[in-house]
């Protein structure tokens, strides 16, 4: 179970200002744990302490900063379980899924281990014309200064870690915001922070309202700001940053495209929609939202969807059984649950699930949705896909592309021209070939255009975000 309370952290210590914060357990709705609240005096200071460790970080070298990420994955791994299941209970994320979440936990800290002490630099050749001859350059990155961080519900390990490790690796200071319906986590995260020797005010983790903590957005002290979550906060947030460097991960309404080649492989491609579409209630910014398939399959991958769709277990995110637990909200859930209902008013078709209760929403298939409804052209954002039928491949892209989100799509496909004009054509970050858009390695660059977002999360991507080029020209002789 979770402790009674939970302090927040103010430049690298623990403090139990109050117990302003209840969080709930998803699944019961009744209060788990108690958090300390941060007001702006708290969040004033932990700016100014990050100011102040700039100095005594860079002095921090490579090897420590890797020591320190060590550190956190070894106890990561003894506190898997309690890390897991305070996720489950936070989150209402289904314990299997809660577990993977570490695992990707532990993972991208061990890739910002191995990258805190690969930062490297060049030589930039400037033998271009006579006038440079004698002169040699040199390139190094240096850290860009204290970091704001505002981190998601959806992922509170994961997403928190993309922006703490690569910050712990490029010797960056942080102040971190996490969610507030999920603090625990970041705040498990804090604990074994400061077991380390990281520099005073290296890191504060401080759970505020969103009405308080304008100062993780305004505040010029910052020099970058990172933020995932809504796209309608997020670019409101862009528009208050100012002069700061500004990494947005928003939302997406994801396609997976199933081309006219896949006949004889539907059952994997079943399984894959399935677990794109509704796990961890479809609370995932690349989760499955739409699925074109080719009309010579459709009736056939249409009837397997459903079948699979209908066999998820709905229930208690603690139960080992369970695929699909709550949504995090009740107020998300009928949100969603509107955009349903305003579609099939319009004549879309529920032929799976359809069922809400609460914050329970039953794993949902939607076929016959209008292009121009909220189910289709918003983020769903919950446990709900919507099926259609193309002919011909390219005009499917253009459907994918008919989107304001372009994050990532999948594409099941035994034609590599299929998939190179995929990759080509779709205005997306990323393009998964023969699985679905859900799919990510922390390592890898992650990031939409339009909509999704700006720049790129994955360990080494972060980090150039977070540091800057600084440029040495020498004369050899004078």
């Amino acid at each position: 179970m979770l402790n009674k309370t939970y302090p927040y952290y103010l430049a690298n210590e623990a403090v139990a200002a109050n117990t302003d914060l209840e969080v709930t357990d998803k699944f019961s709705g009744e209060v788990a744990t108690r958090v300390a609240m941060a007001d702006a005096a708290a969040i004033d200071k932990a700016i100014g302490f990050a100011v102040g460790a700039m100095p005594a970080l860079r002095a921090f070298p490579p090897f420590k900063r890797q020591a320190v990420l060590e550190h956190c994955v070894k106890r990561f791994r003894e506190r898997y379980d309690e890390l897991a299941l305070a996720l489950c209970i936070e989150a209402g994320k289904p314990i299997n899924d809660s577990k993977g979440e570490v695992t990707r936990l532990i993972d991208t800290f061990k890739v910002a281990a191995e990258e805190a002490v690969r930062i490297d630099g060049e030589i930039v050749n400037l033998q271009i014309s006579p006038r440079a001859k004698g002169y040699h350059a040199y390139v190094k990155r240096v850290p860009i200064g204290p970091c704001s961080f505002i981190s998601p519900f959806n992922f509170p390990l994961n997403l928190t870690a993309h922006k703490v490790a690569p910050a712990i690796a490029a010797g960056v200071p942080f102040v971190l915001k996490p969610a507030s319906r999920t603090p625990v986590g970041a705040l498990i995260m804090g604990e074994i922070l400061a077991e380390t020797d990281l520099p005073k005010g290296a890191f504060s983790i401080l759970p505020a309202h969103r009405d308080g903590a304008d100062l993780f957005t305004t505040d010029e002290r910052f020099k970058l700001l990172s933020f995932t979550g809504s796209p309608a906060v997020g670019w409101e947030l862009k528009k208050k940053a100012g002069k700061k460097k500004v990494i947005l991960e928003l939302g997406g309404n994801a396609a997976a495209i199933v081309d006219g080649d896949q006949a004889g492989k539907l059952d994997y491609v079943i399984e894959r929609l399935a677990f794109g579409a509704f796990y961890q209630s479809g609370q995932s910014c690349i989760g499955v939202q739409r699925i074109l398939a080719h009309t010579s399959l459709y009736d056939a991958l249409r009837e397997k969807l459903i079948a699979k769709t209908k066999s998820l277990v709905m229930g208690d995110p603690k139960d080992e059984k369970t695929f699909v637990g709550p949504m995090i909200s009740e107020s998300e859930s009928r949100r969603l649950a509107g955009w349903m209902d305003s579609a099939v008013q319009a004549g879309a078709k529920i032929v799976a699930g359809g069922k809400v209760d609460g914050a329970m929403f039953e794993a949902t298939l939607v076929e016959n949705v209008k292009r121009d409804s909220d189910l289709y052209r918003k983020e769903a954002f919950g446990p709900v896909a919507i099926l259609e039928r193309f002919d011909d491949f390219d005009a499917a892209l253009a459907t994918v592309n008919d989107s304001d989100f372009g994050l990532q799509a999948g594409v099941f496909t035994d034609s590599l021209a299929h998939a190179h004009r995929a990759w080509d054509e779709l205005e997306v970050g990323g393009v998964v070939i023969n699985d679905v858009p859900s799919f990510r390695v922390d390592n890898m660059p992650y990031g939409g255009v339009k909509d999704s977002g700006l720049g790129r999360e994955g360990v080494r991507y972060a980090i150039e975000d977070m540091t800057e080029i600084r440029l040495m020209v020498m004369r050899e002789t004078w």
